[in-house]
């Protein structure tokens, strides 16, 4: 997984807009985006847009949000 959304999102969608391949997804029963693993190609456009911070490499996300690269994967294997 190259980029991990964590808790601190809020779902505005910013993200989504300047992602060139729409692996930012969400649904309904879900209160975060998700970036999918498969399709992220890297760019950090999502990231860099993102002013609440909730996006960020896997290898800068804290200790005490690790959990989130898990939840991130889990969200693709079940939907």
């Amino acid at each position: 997984m190259t980029y991990v959304v964590t808790d601190a999102c809020t779902k505005d969608e910013n993200c989504v807009a300047v992602c060139p391949v729409d692996c930012i997804v969400s649904n309904d029963e879900s209160e975060m985006m998700f970036v999918n693993p498969d399709e992220c190609i890297d760019c950090g456009a999502c990231s860099a847009e993102c002013e609440y911070g909730a996006i960020m490499a896997e290898d800068d996300v804290p200790a005490d949000k690790m959990q989130f690269v898990q939840v991130n994967a889990d969200f693709f294997q079940n939907n």
